[in-house]
């Protein structure tokens, strides 16, 4: 299985309720003294320690966290952008079958633009649920289906699970609103907010006054892009072909950012100038972003008082992200990890305690409508506001987009080559040559791209 892996790998992948307590696993039931957990960030491991009850420490630096066995969690962290996270990942499990016990992978998360590519089953990196004795449609009923079918492979095999469900909304200024609107009040503002018609009229309102709608072109992306109707590149297939709604976000970017909707001066995301966006000092009205989004982005680049953020309907359902936990074909550690992915994925009372220390929303049903309508899940950077009464509607209604191993190329590359022409620096058919090369680059075996008539 290995090496039928690292051939996948070298194409780019062609391609319920409450649970009982945990599971101690004992230091003498032959597992490994380490467990080796690949991410990209710290949220897991954030997650981990505040939910999960074999947690004894963790030192100071954030690399290795001891449960109360005298195991020892070693955290693997490389960035995620630019696919640096995958190719590292990737190696790690091209060495597995030779790796020793304490170096092997034991746990490794994946992304929804990539989690496909991790539970492909002719890869068979990431071990079926069911072989950690964990039943899908009895441990994990309260799960979100379209987060189930995320994580399952062409069979309908279920080979990861995840804590996250990433509805999105619309994250917004209440001094903005009151400035240009006169109420803050989210039920509100979301009805000038309701469709993208209304917020392009509600735009000039905003333009009018002196402020930005959304930061960036990038802001808006993940509305479209989670509405495409056929994956990036088929199963199979080495063509990768933009879908209309990709095109649908071109136009209509150009035409914002021409028009003084957007901030010219803020290119992209995960960058300085769009932290800075979210500041004080900014003129941005809002944000599209999920619950992670608040919590991770948003809070830390805020330097002004809580209460100034609010939360209401985008123009348009979507999500973005989830992060999607496996276990590693060839671990060592099966029975600590099918311990973790239950503590941390199916325990109802354990994900409403992430939800309320982090405003996450989660991912059981049951718990989520809960939190919906218990004022115990407001939000003090929200001022007050439960924005649980806005996740929870959307979450019922996302279908996820069809997905490809190949999305978070498309989606990084497509955004870099169009934003020369968003500003103005080369010509259209210049920014659609620049993606095919560019993605070509990335991904070798990829040999046409296709735009749509």
């Amino acid at each position: 299985m290995k090496r039928k892996f690292v051939s996948v790998i070298l194409t780019a992948a062609v391609v319920t309720g409450t649970l009982s307590a945990a599971t101690v696993v004992s230091a003498d039931s032959g597992e490994g003294k380490v467990i080796n957990i690949y991410s990209w960030n710290d949220e897991f491991r954030q997650r981990l320690e505040a939910v999960y009850p074999e947690v004894e420490s963790t030192s100071k630096d954030g690399t290795v966290t001891t449960l109360k066995d005298g195991t020892e969690i070693h955290w693997v962290i490389n960035p995620n952008q630019d696919g640096v996270y995958q190719q590292k990942l990737d190696e790690a499990l091209m060495n597995q079958a030779d790796a020793a016990d304490d170096d092997k992978v034991d746990i490794f998360l994946s992304e929804t633009d990539y989690v496909n590519k991790y539970t492909d089953k002719d890869a068979d990196v990431a071990i079926p649920l069911k072989d950690l004795g964990i039943d899908p449609d009895k441990d994990l009923a309260d799960q979100y289906d379209f987060t189930k079918t995320t994580a399952s492979d062409t069979d309908g095999v279920q080979r990861g699970s995840t804590w996250q469900c990433c509805p999105g909304t619309l994250v917004y200024r209440r001094d903005i609103a009151k400035d240009v609107f006169g109420t803050d009040d989210p039920e509100a503002v979301g009805e000038k907010l309701k469709d993208w018609d209304t917020t392009k009229a509600t735009a000039e309102e905003l333009k009018a006054k002196g402020y930005y709608t959304f930061s960036s072109y990038a802001d808006t992306f993940r509305l479209y892009g989670n509405s495409i109707e056929s994956s990036w590149v088929e199963p199979g297939s080495t063509t990768i072909k933009v879908d209309q709604k990709i095109m649908d976000w071109i136009s209509d970017s150009k035409e914002w950012l021409d028009a003084g909707y957007l901030n010219k001066t803020v290119k992209g995301q995960w960058n300085d100038d769009w932290n800075k966006a979210m500041s004080s000092d900014s003129k941005v009205f809002a944000f599209l972003f999920p619950a992670w989004g608040i919590d991770f982005t948003l809070k830390p680049n805020w330097d002004g008082e809580d209460g100034a953020w609010a939360v209401t309907n985008p123009p348009q359902e979507y999500n973005w992200g989830g992060s999607y936990i496996h276990v590693a074909t060839g671990t060592d550690n099966t029975e600590h990890a099918k311990d973790i992915i239950l503590a941390l994925t199916g325990n109802k009372d354990n994900l409403l305690k992430i939800s309320k220390d982090y405003a996450d929303f989660t991912n059981t049903k049951s718990g989520m409508q809960e939190a919906a309508s218990d004022d115990a899940f407001a939000s003090d950077f929200l001022g007050g506001q439960n924005p649980f009464e806005y996740f929870a509607p959307v979450a019922e209604n996302i279908k996820i987009a069809p997905l490809s191993p190949y999305d978070q190329g498309c989606v990084e590359l497509i955004q870099n080559a169009f934003s020369d022409y968003f500003q103005g620096n080369v010509e259209f058919d210049k920014a659609k040559s620049n993606f095919e090369t560019a993605i070509m680059e990335r991904y070798p075996e990829i040999t046409e791209v296709q735009w749509p008539e």
